[in-house]
């Protein structure tokens, strides 16, 4: 099983917009910031991305992040993938909550769980972070 995060992206982004399963020659909008866990420059390319990043960057356990990992022999990228303090690797999916419906996006986020267990990356080391359900107030 794999876990499952909540994450509130705190940065305005068009509803529906954000990219997902990204192809190794993404050519989309970055915003390009230096983080000391991550080697060189961190480009995230969406809200939820990033506030990923701020969170693992904050995270003592994490020891190294980094972001838009190619999965040789396929044409696509693991959104983070983070080296922590006792040498596990952990990977990270950022998904919005309105593409999970998508019958593409199952099996792209399948290929990836996939991949990375062949690597020999343990089940519940593969995670997905999803962003927060709105909550609608209703007016009277």
């Amino acid at each position: 099983m794999a876990f499952l995060y909540f994450v509130e992206a705190n940065k305005k982004s068009k509803k529906g917009k954000g990219t997902f399963m990204k192809k190794n020659n993404y050519k989309g909008r970055c915003e390009k910031r230096s983080i000391h866990k991550c080697e060189g420059v961190c480009k995230t390319y969406d809200a939820l991305q990033s506030r990923m990043v701020d969170i693992l960057s904050e995270d003592e356990n994490v020891k190294e992040i980094r972001c838009n990992v190619p999965m040789d022999g396929t044409e696509y990228t693991s959104d983070i993938v983070c080296t922590m303090e006792n040498d596990t690797i952990v990977v990270y999916e950022c998904c919005y909550r309105n593409l999970l419906k998508r019958p593409s996006h199952a099996k792209l986020l399948q290929q990836s769980r996939q991949y990375w267990l062949e690597h020999g990356i343990k089940k519940e080391n593969w995670r997905l972070a999803v962003d927060e359900e709105k909550q609608t107030v209703e007016k009277r």
